[in-house]
This record gives structure tokens, C-alpha cells and sequence, in this order.
């Protein structure tokens, strides 16, 4: 112990018995047991006058013995009208019960034990959530009665005395016994020296009850054990269950010594081989003793060491290394083979970190700059590094970005990891089929490395990088093994802690990487690597961020790069729309970009040739720079039996088209055409059999169905089609085909059908609702659970749009042919 703690263990305990003196001078005889003194201080409870009432407290750690006197700490807010009471008390005394794990706020008669102390209150001070005080044990009470089981706890109490059933001569053979066991503590534990040189002053063989509950107190028995020597009355049982608890206290404390003692010598003989290597360098400098290779790369490796903080076990493990090689022949193949193993062990950044700058109003300054639209992303991600703050750091969370190609993913990772202040790390694991990429190879194999991560570890020089798993989706799978199988590992905070190379075959931490994983669609993921993320879905872009974009990201970038002044092309915000309207309308950016660097080649030939020293580029003769455009204005197809739906793939959303035509009426039937999944077909069936069955109930003629054949179909043959929204258009366009009623008015829908009628939820409302905002339709009908979807979509996409929640088909059928 050092002479500062000795100093603060003396003050304390000067402070524990002055309040002691003050209970036996405030104990002192009165006049009168319940009138107060000449000076107006109240009279203590002493052990002939004890309250018969008692206000309670719950204590959770361990019980308090009448034999203890030491501070307690309550919270203020829960206690303080309970502290306010027993100070108004002419005793100020307060029951302590102990009462374990049981939560603070469920605590009822059931959760107190029938045995408590009895404290006297000293030296009440009251912080700013919380009350202090010294509490000087008094007795044993038992639970006669509650009077109060609500807080301010109140109960009434009696006091139960205790008995020696043994001869005097075995009390006192066990009293002998216990402080002989509390001496032999005094050496070993120089910490609890004053309390326990102050208790065996005080307390003698002839008082074995107080000496007993004292031995109980300083030994570091659980709760419970504590609690049944508490309420063990017979002096003599108490003892027998206290002496075992002393003498394993003892053992503890004696263990404890003999691996301070080990540690010390350890220690030791450390700093001795230090100095012996140190004298042993400068011995060989002054003697002009040159080295060989061999002692040159021992010595590289260990200058490495010097300023790592490596774990004991790695250490052990090049320590092992270090000295075979030492004794091969550097010519030796296996020479080659440690080297290089030592190479990469002291070459990774053990116990480096870099701090982190979680500072939010600089990380939306940087994505801001960075990402022009993603409102909703850039908010979650502030929302991450807030959640941060609070805890001290960002490490092991996975994050994983979903969106279509273009939409600024892996730009979206670099940000974050300037705005972190982390060094940024990016490999894509697309199309990779060998799960040793991740964990390395064995070193038994001939030119065998380590994996990816430890590699991007050596690279970045700190464990707390930005690690970016880019194309998570299309990872593949062989004979040699299934590298999504190998993630699971890596990307699970619980595993990654103990990450084990295959390569280096030592256990190392990934926990304080963050991992930024992204991907196109979450179809081909398997649902325990997706458990293991947390998902940020970023949903393409619209006409308006596009052209944010462009201008101030993918048109200077593309001058700057080709070093073009930026007053030589002119790009009028007119024709940068018509680029975006007809050549580039995917949900993502980089069909614009190739678009405008097309725009930029054709000028730089047109300036060379003409000699010009400027180009504008305008709506007229922007079809001279990209030709033809790519895209028409898509018409909204309109007629009997014609309804414009709303999907989701994995480029973002489109608008779709259904068409029902009633063929003949010689024979009953159903055909579906346009490459339509199983789930599509599920649908249009449901759809057919939802339709036949309430035609009546909608107006339609009852019998229409019943000789006539209907072709249902999706345009753009061509394309794969398939998912679980088109339930709702499906019925929409054959009720339209039986009514001989068409659509009055550009209208969107979006909805899974049952049999029943419930229109029921479906996805990727964002990317549906930008679909249609691209085809100039502002009225939608979206399912009433998808209400909440829509609402917390940005209000630049909800400006405009009219859109009706439906629960049941009814509900949409009102809309269409009110």
C-alpha cells in the first residue's frame, strides 16, 4: 500500500470512530428515555431502549452485522422522504435488510427477509443524487408486522435475544480460534490493517456474539451465505458457519500473496535479461562485433515490439518463433518460412489505435459535401455516430448499405470513415469463392498468406479502421468453400474478439473495426450473415438530386479531370435535365456520369477541330453529342381493363403496366403471359378467383366471367417479372375488363391480395413512389400497414402526391370507379 492510500485509510477510519465517540457520548444516561436532553439533542437507542417501529431500507450487495460501522450510499430521490422521517425519529435509527438482486422498483413484503440490523444514523449528508451516512450496527430485529409496504417502508419489530447453547469453554475456544484467523489476515491484507487492529481492540473472547458477526463481515462471502449467518441466533451455530468462511477468506488472501510474490519475480527477471541485453548490445558496439543476418532480422523484429502493445499469448508465441530462428541456418527453407511468419506478426498495429472525432456537426458537414439528396441515410448515419458519443466508441457494428448500382455506397462508407477521423479500407468480396481469402491459408501450404482483414490491418497500421466489404450479394460458393459461411465469424461482435487467422493461428481482436458492408439486393444473403448487419437502404435518386448531383459532383470531377476550364463547356441546366430524362433514368448516377463524359470527349473534339474556344451545349443540339435518346416519354397506358402498378427490383422502382382482355366467350379459362414469376402467378390467380366471387358486390355483371377466356398481361415480355405487390393492379384491371370501365385518370397502385380481400403490406415504397413520380403520376393507392413506410419518406417526394391507404379491395375499388 502506497503512503498516500495509508494516509486516506487513516482519515477514514478517524472519521469512523470519531462518530463512534459521538454514539457513546449521545448514549451517555438521560434524564428521561423520550424526552431530549437540556441541549435539545435527542437520546439514542441503546441496546436496553430499541424502537419498536422501524423505518426500512433495502441494501443489495450484502447485509449489514450489528458488529459493522461503515458508510452507506443511497440513492436520493427513491429514499430521501424515508432519510427525512428517521431524522424527525427521536432514536435515529433505520432498519437495513438485505434483499440481493431483487430490482428496486418491484420491491414488495415478499422480497425483504424476516431478519434485518437495526443501524444507528450518523453524519447524514445529502449530494446531488445521492444521501450519505455512517451506520453503527446495533442489533438483530425480526418483521413482526408491515404498517407500510409502499416507500416510505415502515414495520413494526422485535428484537430477539441471542444464546450460547455450548460451555463457556468452547465459546471461548471458538472466539480464540476466530481472532487468531483474523490476526493471521493482518500480514497478508495490510489494506483492512486499522479496521481489524481497531475491531480486536475492542471486542474480547468473552463477547463471542459481536466478534462472530464481525468475522462474518470482513470476509468476502456472497449475499446469501452472509444473510443465513445473519439470521442464525444460537451464538454458538453462528460461529460453527463462520469459522469455515474465515478460513477460506484466509486461503483467498494467501493465494493472492503467492501470485503477487510469482508476478514480482516475473517482473524481475524481465528488467534482468533487459539489462543483460542492453549490456551485451554495447559490449558488441565497443568491441566492433559485427552481426550476421540472422541477428539482424532478430533484431528488426524486436525494434517492432518496442512500441506494441502485444497480448501475452502472441507474445509468448513469437518469443517461441524468435528463438528457432535463431538456430536455423538463414539457407534453410524453413528459415524462410519463420521469417516471414515473424514478418507479419510484428508487422500488424497490436495496441494502436487511432481517436476518434465524434463530433456531429463536422460529420454532417462532411457528408453534406460529399452526397448531395440521401437525407434519410445521412441521418441515420449522424444518428450512429450519436449513439457513439455516449458510448466511448464505434467498434463492432456492421453496417450494411442496400441500393441499386450508382446510388454513392461506397462513397458513402469513405465519408463516414473522414467523418470518424478512421483510416478507410476497401476489398470487395464479389465473386469470391475460397473462404481462406478471408481466413487465410495454413502455413504448411507453399506461398500460404494471411486473409484479407489482416492484411488490411498490416495496410492501415491501426486496429480501429473503416473496413468496406464491397458486393456482400454476390459472394460464390466452391469446392474449396463458402466465404459467406467465413463471415459470420468476422461480421459477429460476440466472435470477432477472438478473430483466429488461419496464417497466423493466434487469436486477435476485430471488435474495434467497423465493418461497412454493401450490396445490391438482399435475395441471395444468407439470413445469419444478415442477422449480423444493420441495414441503411439507399433507394435511388430522383430528377431534382440528380441534378444537384451532377453539378456540383460529376460535372466539375469530369472537367478537373480532363483539366478543361470549367467557362470552356457550357451545360445549360435544360439540356443537364434532358440528359437525365433520356439517357440516364436508372435509380443510380453512373450511366449519368458516362453520359456526361461522353458530352465532355465530343466538346474536346469540337473545340480542336473548329478551333473554338468555347461550347455550349443546349436542348438543341444535345441529340449531336449522344444521339437519339435512350428514353421516350413513357405514356401512361390507358383503356378498359389497363392499370398501371408499381414494383420493386434490385435497379430500384419501375411503374408496371397490366393489361386484361377478354378473348372469346366459347370456353371459360385464364392465360398469364409475360415471363411472370410463381408468386406473380399465385397472384393473378388470387386475383381471377377475388374478382369472379364479388363481381355483384362491385356492380359488374355476375356472369361475366362464366363463359368468357381472359389473357392477362404484363408488358415488356422480355423481362423476368416477379414478386408479391401486383395483387391489388391484377384485380383492379379485371374488375375494370367486367365493368367495361376504364381508368379516368393517371392512378398508381401498389398491394398483395388474400382470397378474403385484405390488402396486405409489401416493400420498397420509396423506390415505388419514385417510380411514379418519374412517370408524372401523382396519385397512388398504397396498403393502410404501409401508411407509417410513406410517412417517413422525405417531404420532397411526398410534395404533389395524392395518395389513398386502402385495408381491404373495397376500399381501393372506391377510389378507382367512385
Amino acid at each position: 500500500m502506497s503512503e498516500r492510500d495509508q494516509d486516506q485509510s487513516r482519515d477514514f477510519y478517524a472519521e469512523l470512530e470519531e462518530a463512534r465517540q459521538d454514539a457513546e457520548e449521545e448514549n451517555s444516561p438521560a434524564q428521561d428515555d423520550q424526552e431530549s436532553t437540556s441541549q435539545g439533542r435527542a437520546v439514542v437507542p441503546t441496546q436496553d431502549y430499541l424502537p419498536e417501529r422501524l423505518y426500512l431500507l433495502p441494501i443489495h450487495n450484502r447485509p449489514f452485522f450489528p458488529a459493522q460501522v461503515q458508510p452507506l450510499v443511497i440513492h436520493r430521490e427513491r429514499w430521501e422522504d424515508t432519510m427525512e422521517r428517521v431524522g424527525n425519529t427521536p432514536h435515529q435509527s433505520v432498519g437495513v435488510a438485505f434483499v440481493g438482486d431483487s430490482g428496486v422498483d418491484e420491491l414488495g413484503p415478499g422480497d425483504f427477509p424476516e431478519i434485518g440490523t437495526a443501524v444507528k444514523v450518523h453524519r447524514s449528508q445529502t449530494e446531488e443524487q445521492q444521501i450519505q451516512f455512517i451506520a453503527q450496527g446495533v442489533r438483530r430485529f425480526r418483521i413482526v408486522r408491515w404498517l407500510s409496504k409502499t416507500p416510505p417502508y415502515l414495520v413494526e419489530v422485535t428484537y430477539p435475544k441471542e444464546s450460547i447453547e455450548a460451555s463457556d469453554e468452547e465459546a471461548r475456544a471458538y472466539a480464540m480460534a476466530m481472532i487468531n484467523g483474523i490476526k493471521e489476515l493482518l500480514p497478508i491484507n495490510p489494506l483492512y490493517g486499522e479496521e481489524l487492529k481497531h475491531y480486536l481492540n475492542r471486542f474480547s473472547p468473552h463477547e463471542p456474539g459481536p466478534l462472530t458477526d464481525f468475522a462474518a463481515a470482513i470476509t468476502s462471502a456472497k449475499g446469501p451465505e452472509l444473510q443465513e449467518v445473519l439470521e442464525t441466533l444460537p451464538v454458538m451455530a453462528r460461529m460453527q458457519k463462520v469459522l469455515p468462511l474465515l478460513r477460506k477468506e484466509i486461503e483467498v488472501a494467501q493465494l493472492q500473496s503467492e501470485i503477487s510474490e510469482q508476478v514480482n519475480a516475473q517482473m524481475q527477471d524481465r528488467q534482468r535479461e533487459f539489462f543483460l541485453r542492453e549490456q551485451l548490445k554495447v559490449i558488441q558496439r565497443e568491441l566492433g562485433i559485427s552481426k550476421d543476418d540472422r541477428e539482424n532480422d532478430v533484431d528488426t523484429f524486436r525494434e517492432r515490439l518496442e512500441n506494441l502493445e502485444v497480448p501475452e499469448r502472441v507474445m509468448e508465441r513469437i518469443e517461441d518463433e524468435l528463438g528457432k530462428l535463431s538456430v536455423l541456418e538463414t539457407g534453410s527453407p524453413e528459415y524462410g518460412t519463420t521469417r516471414n511468419y515473424l514478418d507479419w506478426l510484428t508487422s500488424l498495429p497490436w495496441g494502436i489505435t487511432s481517436e476518434d472525432q465524434l463530433d456531429l456537426p463536422r460529420a454532417r458537414k462532411i457528408l453534406d459535401r460529399d452526397h448531395d439528396g440521401l437525407t434519410d441515410v445521412k441521418e441515420r448515419i449522424v444518428e450512429f455516430l450519436a449513439e457513439g458519443t455516449f458510448k466511448g466508441d464505434v467498434g463492432g457494428s456492421i453496417l450494411l448499405l442496400v441500393g441499386p448500382p450508382g446510388v454513392g455506397k461506397t462513397s458513402v462508407g469513405r465519408s463516414i470513415a473522414e467523418a470518424l477521423g478512421r483510416e478507410f479500407y476497401r476489398f470487395s468480396v464479389g465473386g469470391m469463392r475460397d473462404e481462406a481469402e478471408i481466413k487465410g491459408h495454413r502455413r504448411t501450404y507453399i506461398g500460404a498468406m494471411p486473409g484479407k482483414l489482416v492484411q488490411a490491418l498490416k495496410e492501415v497500421e491501426v486496429e480501429n479502421p473503416v473496413i468496406m466489404l464491397d458486393e456482400v450479394d454476390k459472394m460464390g460458393q466452391s469446392f474449396q468453400g463458402d466465404p459467406a459461411s467465413a463471415l459470420l465469424e468476422v461480421l459477429d461482435p460476440e466472435q470477432n474478439v477472438d478473430f483466429l487467422d488461419h496464417y497466423l493461428d493466434v487469436r486477435m481482436d476485430l471488435s474495434k473495426v467497423l465493418f461497412v458492408c454493401t450490396a445490391n439486393t438482399l435475395d441471395s444473403l444468407p439470413p445469419a450473415l444478415l442477422d449480423r448487419m444493420e441495414q441503411i437502404r439507399l433507394s435511388g435518386y430522383i430528377a431534382e438530386e440528380k441534378m444537384a448531383i451532377a453539378k456540383h459532383h460529376l460535372w466539375p470531377k469530369l472537367l478537373e479531370r480532363d483539366r478543361i476550364p470549367k467557362k470552356r463547356i457550357n451545360l445549360t441546366d435544360a439540356a443537364l435535365r434532358r440528359v437525365i430524362e433520356g439517357y440516364a433514368r436508372e435509380a443510380g448516377v453512373r450511366q449519368l456520369e458516362k453520359q456526361l463524359h461522353r458530352i465532355v470527349r465530343k466538346a474536346a473534339v469540337t473545340m480542336l477541330e473548329n478551333e473554338q474556344d468555347t461550347v455550349k451545349i443546349s436542348v438543341n443540339n444535345l441529340e449531336d453529342f449522344l444521339g437519339a435518346p435512350t428514353f421516350r416519354k413513357e405514356k401512361v397506358l390507358k383503356g378498359v381493363g389497363v392499370v398501371t402498378g408499381l414494383a420493386w427490383t434490385s435497379m430500384g422502382g419501375a411503374t408496371l403496366p397490366v393489361e386484361a382482355a377478354r378473348v372469346h366467350a366459347k370456353s371459360r379459362g385464364l392465360k398469364l403471359t409475360g415471363q411472370l414469376g410463381d408468386v406473380m402467378q399465385e397472384s393473378a390467380n388470387i386475383a381471377y378467383s377475388y374478382t369472379m366471387a364479388h363481381l355483384k358486390e362491385f356492380g359488374a355483371d355476375p356472369t361475366f366471367f362464366d363463359e368468357a377466356h381472359v389473357h392477362m398481361h404484363v408488358p415488356e415480355g422480355a423481362t423476368p417479372k416477379d414478386g408479391p405487390s401486383a395483387g391489388v393492379t391484377m384485380t383492379t384491371a379485371l374488375l375494370s375488363l367486367a365493368k367495361q370501365q376504364p381508368l379516368d385518370r393517371p392512378l398508381a397502385m401498389t398491394g398483395e391480395l388474400t382470397l378474403s380481400g385484405q390488402v396486405i403490406p409489401v416493400g420498397g415504397i420509396r423506390e415505388k413512389v419514385i417510380a411514379a413520380r418519374r412517370s408524372d403520376i401523382f396519385e397512388l393507392i398504397l396498403p393502410e400497414p404501409n401508411r407509417r413506410d410513406y410517412e417517413e419518406l422525405p417531404d420532397y417526394l411526398k410534395k404533389g402526391m395524392t395518395v389513398h391507404f386502402a385495408n381491404r379491395y373495397r376500399d381501393v375499388a372506391k377510389v378507382v370507379f367512385a
